[in-house]
């Protein structure tokens, strides 16, 4: 197993590419090249790490093969790594994570899942740190007499069509604005990353990003939208609540029933086309609406939620099921919000506190790590078993094999299969 595990962190931290990564560090007193300490940034966070001072604890353990690997000769002072990610544009270590994904594509790890083609689910994620430079952190603090808070914020794009839902891009959150003022760079900020690459056809957001403009941003790019639809745009529900609204539950398009947390959950997809033209919606093709009903162990309902979204893609595309399964899979960018939050508890350590862009840029490392864990969990291993193997006992192993492996594992004759 570690030798596997080993060989795989190998593979992906040849393909890259961070000696590229720009260092702006004086040469002046440079004893450490910023490719290797931005490949053992990243074999810390991969083994589960969670501050600077636990990654400068491991580079003291870690055994000859993993130094060599990492390029590591000695003990990595924390004070050094931090100095250096603080001198890191967020933008130059978002380029790795697009090589990342590119190469999975080429290596065929990213097919469509029960889908016929690639769907990418948006949403916004933030984390605080004790720090604001109201560009990178948003400050959130109210008065003068409490403590300093500031909200370093992202949109997270997961491919939610692929069994590993990687993470492919993220975009920083400017301080002025929201997840809808900076919708339009988000988008083509993944475009031109994956120009020329069939990585998706639709993108997805929730009800936060919903407006004629970006509906039209998205078209433009020759791209279709489905967006979650609340009363932030009332005509729009309103008159999908008079077309989909009084269909009874025999009527349901597709259903599905799952049992989750103890409870059966059923849920009942509606759809059908739009009905009426609307100024700036002339993409507007098809409705949805998605109703949850939830039952506790005597087969009685506890709870009803219902749900409506809207597409650009006419409703014949997609069967019913996949028009099912594309919603529900939209929730596939929490769950890597969430393995972000408790695997990586990113919330409590965001490691460098006192610079907001250092923070982010630890971010931005932190969501290639995750990427590297889903690929090899969802694709690489193949068994049922080890692809439901939990993202904490996965960097467990991860660290025992950075702190055991042997050249005598490594040694190993028989060939490694990895995608």
């Amino acid at each position: 197993m570690n030798r596997r595990l080993f060989c795989m962190l190998s593979k992906r931290l040849d393909e890259l590419g961070l000696d590229e990564i720009h260092d702006t560090r004086a040469d002046r007193g440079k004893r450490w090249k910023l490719g290797t300490l931005l490949r053992a940034t990243l074999g810390a966070l991969v083994a589960g790490t969670k501050s600077l001072a636990k990654v400068e604890e491991l580079s003291e353990r870690m055994s000859q093969p993993t130094r060599r690997l990492l390029g590591i000769r000695r003990r990595l002072p924390d004070t050094t790594l931090r100095n250096a990610l603080c001198t890191i544009e967020p933008d130059e270590v978002r380029k790795p994570l697009h090589v990342l994904i590119r190469k999975a594509h080429r290596r065929k790890a990213l097919e469509p899942n029960d889908l016929p083609f690639g769907v990418v689910s948006l949403d916004g994620k933030g984390f605080s740190v004790p720090s604001s430079d109201d560009w990178y952190a948003q400050r959130q603090t109210q008065g003068e007499d409490t403590a300093l808070i500031g909200i370093v914020r992202t949109v997270t794009a997961t491919l939610t069509s692929s069994a590993a839902k990687p993470i492919i891009d993220v975009t920083p959150i400017p301080a002025h604005t929201n997840e809808m003022g900076v919708f339009e760079q988000a988008l083509d900020s993944l475009c031109k990353a994956y120009r020329g690459v069939d990585l998706f056809q639709l993108v997805t957001y929730d009800a936060g990003a919903c407006s004629a403009h970006n509906a039209t941003l998205v078209r433009a790019r020759d791209l279709h939208y489905l967006f979650g639809l609340t009363a932030g745009q009332p005509t729009l529900l309103q008159d999908a609540k008079h077309w989909l609204g009084s269909r009874k539950a025999a009527e349901a398009d597709a259903v599905t029933e799952d049992f989750e947390r103890g409870h059966r959950v059923v849920r009942r997809l509606f759809i059908g086309p739009t009905t009426a033209p609307y100024d700036g919606w002339e993409h507007l093709r098809t409705v949805l609406r998605i109703q949850t009903e939830t039952f506790d162990a005597s087969g009685t309902p506890t709870r009803t939620d219902e749900r409506y979204l809207i597409s650009s893609m006419p409703s014949v595309r997609l069967t019913a099921d996949h028009w099912l399964l594309v919603a529900r899979r939209h929730w596939g960018v929490e769950t890597s919000h969430q393995i972000l939050d408790i695997a990586f508890e990113e919330d409590d350590h965001p490691w460098i506190e006192a610079c907001p862009r250092a923070a982010l840029v630890v971010a931005i490392l932190r969501r290639i790590a995750y990427t590297m864990l889903a690929l090899f969990r969802s694709v690489t291993q193949r068994s049922d078993e080890r692809r439901a193997t939990p993202s904490e006992t996965l960097m467990t192993d991860f660290f025992v094999a950075l702190i055991s492996t042997t050249e005598f594992e490594l040694r190993d004759p028989k060939p490694l299969r990895m995608r």
